[in-house]
């Protein structure tokens, strides 16, 4: 019998093994195009393409002209800055979010900017940061894109305070205040006075606030509670009047956007323990109204369209996502577009021109990884424009199939399958189980980067929505993934051991988990150990105490606080601490700027696990964070993680 291995790696953010597959290449590639804007008046498409590492560049596509190509007008390396959210201000001016997440004193800070520029990238101008003592992480965010006047936005700014104690003068953050800012000049004009406790605010889309969300804040700590509570002002009128309040356990109603025209909040809350849509109205009468619910699923959030956000509809995910149109003309639209493009059925409205004429569509599906188009609706023209991953467009793509199997109590849990192209039966396949992150989230249909590519490398990959995973309502959630860590991992165990009952190789059955998908791909051995033959842990919590008490420094620490809990769960619940159970062999991957998940998570793991004598392997990546938005670092981390389970599970 061979010694047991344990090591530990560190690589650069863009390294790569010396070999590259080329099929890791393709599937870890970062998507093409990221956050696609359309300015007001149709005209152009600004977006986001990657540039190298976490870099990316700010493209503008001229639509007017048909054989024009995207232009690169501005650029950060991702070194650490990177861009987010660019957005029209005007027809021929963007705004978008400059971050970056460094370590500093041995604590991982973020702090970004916002700046605008013109479409050809002149005329760049950063929006001014805080000014005070200390260090300023932001400067500020936009509520509002259309408050009525050209290159002009409503934001959100940070509002310091001085403070003086004995003979130290500083400040500190009294709150925030809301400005009307002009992006080509600077000037700010003051719109609403400074709520210290206010940290939500609404707009109707035209530059009038009418509803704020308040913290419920604990004196002794500091720290916030969960819940808000609501205000909203009449038309016309100034003062706050009060709207709803959210509780710890999710009741009430929880405010989404305002619709200026009707005169009326959207919001969620809760309805025979799953979550619906409402409005509210905004005159004083406090009438509430239900707009949509469905019997089986949560509603998931609202649909919004055009530079003033205007909230369309409602989403929700049975099988697939679905979406109810509160406007006849779009839900009229949806369909004929579906129909259209048969392929690729998943269609969102990602942005429209001021009249919404020009609609900027998105559709893909599980075999699609999606295409951008432009609709004009007065011309019925439809074109096709930009591909989000055109590096696939020669690899066979497999299609996702929703099943359910069975727990051990008998309950049936829902996911999905995907198999090898040209496969129709598990049998006599390498299978993977690859439970989602969260755990407050779900995999739903469409395309996946990663149960694509291990698909493609011939593995069957079940992706269950154990309970403890949201969309199924409160019954199915239960006490969420790590208080009822029981529940969720037995149910990842079980869709194991179904793909097995059905005829999957038992020697080729591994498990492949990112974030709390790893927390459960460890936390799966600890329960069975024969189970699963080799485990793959991306950003993994490993130990639930430690998670607990990462928090203390955050406003929201109460809050996360009570999802975890306390008891002897934090204990029996933490794979870290039970490594003499491993008896697979281990492969960890983690950012060193991971603010969601410490690196502290994976490097205790591995600790543990070579003082056990397992066989177990870390890969730190230095410089980035939880989601490794890196296209090398990812192409790296399938190229090991195939290479690892082959070498784990050869079978006969």
């Amino acid at each position: 019998m061979r010694a047991a291995a344990a090591a530990a790696l560190v690589m650069g953010a863009g390294a790569a093994d010396a070999q590259v597959d080329p099929l890791a290449a393709a599937f870890g590639a970062r998507e093409d195009v990221e956050q696609a804007s359309l300015s007001p008046d149709g005209t152009k498409l600004a977006f986001l393409r990657p540039n190298g590492g976490q870099g990316s560049a700010i493209m503008t596509l001229d639509l007017t002209q048909p054989d024009a190509k995207p232009v690169g007008i501005a650029a950060a390396d991702g070194k650490p800055e990177r861009l987010s959210n660019c957005r029209w201000v005007g027809n021929t001016r963007l705004m978008c979010t400059i971050y970056g997440i460094v370590r500093v004193d041995n604590e991982i800070a973020y702090s970004s900017r916002i700046v605008a520029l013109d479409a050809d990238g002149k005329r760049v101008k950063g929006m001014p940061m805080p000014r005070g003592f200390g260090v300023a992480l932001s400067s500020g965010a936009v509520i509002d894109w259309n408050p009525g006047i050209e290159n002009s936005v409503l934001m959100m700014r940070q509002q310091l305070e001085t403070i003086e104690s004995g003979s130290m003068i500083g400040e500190r953050t009294g709150g925030y205040r809301i400005d009307r800012v002009d992006t080509v000049s600077l000037k700010a004009s003051p719109v609403e006075r400074v709520d210290p406790a206010a940290r939500e605010y609404y707009s109707d889309g035209q530059g009038r606030i009418r509803v704020i969300g308040r913290a419920v804040v604990d004196n002794a700590s500091g720290y916030d509670r969960p819940g808000r509570q609501y205000f909203y002002r009449k038309p016309g009128e100034n003062g706050w009047l009060p709207l709803s309040e959210t509780t710890p356990d999710g009741a009430g109603f929880d405010p989404y956007g305002v619709d200026g025209a009707a005169n009326l909040a959207y919001g969620l809350r809760r309805n025979d323990g799953r979550i619906a849509a409402y409005t509210m109205a905004l005159d004083g009468s406090g009438k509430e109204t239900l707009v949509f619910a469905h019997p089986e699923v949560d509603v998931s959030g609202f649909e919004r369209i055009g530079r003033r956000g205007r909230i369309v509809g409602v989403s929700y995910v049975t099988d697939r996502r679905q979406v109810k149109y509160f406007d006849p003309a779009l839900e009229k639209l949806a369909a004929s577009l579906a129909k259209a493009l048969p392929a690729t059925p998943l269609i969102r409205f990602i942005d429209s021109s001021e009249d919404e004429n020009l609609m900027l569509l998105w559709a893909g599906a599980d075999a699609s990884p999606g295409r951008y188009f432009l609709f004009d609706r007065r011309a019925r023209k439809l074109e096709a424009l930009l591909d989000d991953r055109p590096q696939l467009g020669e690899v066979k793509l497999a299609a996702m199939k929703p099943v359910t199997y069975p727990a051990a109590d008998g309950t049936r849990i829902p996911g999905y399958l995907t198999l090898p192209p040209g496969k129709d039966s598990v049998r006599g396949l390498p299978a993977l189980v690859m439970p989602h992150g969260g755990p407050g989230a779900r995999d739903e249909w469409g395309f996946d980067w990663l149960a694509q590519f291990f698909a493609a490398k011939g593995y069957a990959v079940l992706q269950p929505n154990f309970r403890g995973s949201t969309g199924y309502g409160d019954a199915w959630f239960q006490k969420n993934g790590f208080k009822g860590w029981r529940t969720a991992i037995g149910d990842v165990n079980d869709a194991g051991k179904w793909l097995v009952a059905e005829g999957a190789d038992a020697g080729r059955l591994g498990v492949f988990g990112w974030s709390y998908g790893g927390y459960a791909a460890l936390q799966s051995a600890v329960v069975d150990p024969d189970l699963f033959k080799a485990i793959v842990a991306v950003a993994p919590v490993t130990d639930l105490s430690r998670l607990r008490g990462e928090g203390e420094m955050f406003s929201n620490y109460r809050i996360m606080r009570d999802f975890i809990g306390s008891g002897p769960h934090l204990i029996e619940g933490s794979p870290a601490r039970y490594p003499d159970r491993f008896k697979a062999p281990v492969l960890m991957f983690h950012g060193d700027l991971d603010r969601n998940v410490s690196v502290a998570h994976a490097k205790a793991m591995q600790s543990k696990l070579a003082g056990a004598g397992k066989r177990s392997e870390l890969v730190v990546y230095e410089g980035l964070d939880h989601y490794l938005e890196d296209g090398s670092a990812r192409t790296a981390m399938l190229g090991k993680a195939s290479a690892f389970l082959a070498a784990s599970m050869p079978g006969k």
